[in-house]
C-alpha cells in the first residue's frame, strides 16, 4: 500500500477553477490505478475520475466530463485533479485513492489506500 496526502481545496465561486494535488509515497506504485472520489454531507462517497499511473489511461464520471481532468506527474510522485467551471453541486470533501492492479472499478471498495481528504466549497 501507499500513503496519500491531498491538498489544494478551498472556497471558490461558481465558474472558477481549482487544482487538487495528492502526494504519493511509500512502496513502488508504478502498477497502481489511482482515483479521485468525493463525498458531500449525508451522501455516499462518489467516484469522480480514475487513472492508470503507468500509462495515463483515464475514466470520468458523467457529471464532470469536459470540466475535470485527472493527471499525474511521475517524477514528482503527485496525482492531480484540475477542476474547471466549478458548480455548487461539486461541493464535497475530495479524496484520492489507490490500488495495485491492471484494472480497478469505480466503487470505493475497489481501492485500499486513501488520503484524509480536502474540502472543496463552491458558492453560487
Amino acid at each position: 500500500q501507499v500513503q496519500l496526502v491531498e491538498s489544494g481545496g478551498g472556497l471558490v465561486q461558481a465558474g472558477d477553477s481549482l487544482r487538487l494535488s495528492c502526494a504519493v509515497s511509500g512502496r513502488t506504485f508504478s502498477r497502481y490505478v489511482m482515483a479521485w472520489f468525493r463525498q458531500a454531507p449525508g451522501k455516499e462517497r462518489e467516484f469522480v475520475a480514475r487513472i492508470s499511473w503507468g500509462v495515463s489511461s483515464t475514466y470520468y464520471t458523467d457529471s464532470v466530463k469536459g470540466r475535470f481532468t485527472i493527471s499525474r506527474d511521475i517524477a514528482k510522485n503527485t496525482l492531480y485533479l484540475q477542476m474547471n467551471n466549478l458548480k455548487p453541486e461539486d461541493t464535497a470533501v475530495y479524496y484520492c485513492a489507490a490500488r495495485e492492479g491492471v484494472w480497478v472499478g469505480v466503487r470505493a471498495t475497489d481501492f485500499d489506500s486513501w488520503g484524509q481528504g480536502t474540502q472543496v466549497t463552491v458558492s453560487s
